[in-house]
């Protein structure tokens, strides 16, 4: 048994029907030394007393082995053998999820749409209750709102494997004269050749690549979300139209998360994408909340590669890759912690 505690409290049920006479635990071949037996009456039908001895192991393996003497001469013996090691478990290792939420189903002057918020709210749940994030969730937006939490995420200080994902759901438009993606907020003018009520993904995208979270992603279920990267804005609204390894979980981590991460994946390219029927979610979204409800499956982690593995059959398809001070080789996780 692997284990990453060296104090531990060693907790042994024992039937016997006769009184116990002796009870010898050693640890390594050296006898664990304690004040009498710490004998009490268990709780478990299947046992008459339980033993509890609190033990220190060292690093590397431990062979425990507990011999157990009635008063008749009887004797039973229970060995143990556990590793040590220095690594610990994913939810102990020193990190941090954050999650912003971005979502848009009111406009001022833009068509409503039916879905943003309850996509958003659903996939907030998933990332809070069985991966750990902390969520903060924006309904409605203005630019300055958006601007404004960015900039508090922009002040905040981030652990080594600390992580951040942006999450963006509404109407999206893209300007052909100038190459240039938008993301619609609730304010955002419909006669605005300026695009001062937008949001640009030029300012987004250098915006987000400061936060000095050392592995962002951003998520972005709106039309023309592609164009976040400028290749695809040069190529060419969210639509009314309706492993498992050997290696240790932690060990999988830390190297998922040795190199600085800044990457994207949209809803699609240059062009509309659904908004999904009333009371539904959107087709990207429906995947995005799979999934993660998939609970990253026998290791128990979903890497940005397995996710985009449920993503990339949905039509439109998905877009993915990386922006600003993203490494070569980057990646990001999410750990399931409550499967």
């Amino acid at each position: 048994q692997n284990i990453s505690e060296k104090k531990i409290s060693i907790i042994v049920g024992i039937k016997s029907n006769a009184n116990i006479q002796n009870i010898k635990l050693t640890l390594n071949g050296v006898e664990v030394k304690s004040r009498g037996f710490r004998l009490s009456n268990s709780s478990n039908k299947k046992f008459s007393k339980t033993f509890e001895q609190e033990v220190e192991l060292s690093e590397g393996g431990n062979v425990l082995k507990l011999v157990v003497t009635n008063v008749n001469g009887q004797q039973a013996t229970s060995e143990k053998t556990m590793l040590v090691t220095s690594e610990t478990i994913a939810n102990r290792l020193e990190r941090n999820d954050y999650v912003i939420l971005f979502a848009t189903d009111e406009y001022e002057e833009w068509g409503n749409l039916t879905n943003p918020i309850n996509d958003a709210e659903t996939i907030a749940k998933e990332l809070e209750e069985m991966y750990g994030f902390q969520v903060e969730m924006i309904k409605n937006p203005t630019v300055s709102d958006i601007m404004i939490t960015l900039r508090k995420y922009a002040q905040k200080s981030y652990l080594d494997y600390d992580q951040l994902m942006i999450f963006f759901a509404g109407h999206g438009q893209f300007d052909e004269l100038l190459g240039q993606g938008y993301i619609v907020t609730r304010e955002s003018k419909k006669n605005d050749p300026g695009k001062i009520s937008y949001l640009s993904h030029a300012v987004l995208r250098n915006a987000i690549d400061n936060i000095p979270s050392q592995h962002t992603l951003l998520v972005m279920d709106v039309c023309f979300g592609g164009t976040f990267d400028p290749v695809i804005a040069r190529a060419g609204s969210r639509g009314e139209d309706g492993m498992y390894t050997e290696i240790s979980q932690t060990e999988f981590i830390k190297r998922k998360l040795r190199f600085k991460t800044r990457k994207y994946i949209t809803s699609g390219g240059k062009n509309y994408v659904p908004d999904g029927r009333p009371g539904f979610h959107s087709p990207f979204a429906s995947k995005f909340i799979e999934a993660l409800r998939s609970y990253g499956g026998r290791d128990e982690i979903i890497s940005l590669p397995e996710l985009y593995g449920w993503l990339e059959r949905i039509n439109p398809e998905p877009k993915a890759g990386s922006f600003g001070t993203d490494e070569p080789g980057s990646d990001f996780v999410f750990v399931a912690q409550n499967k």
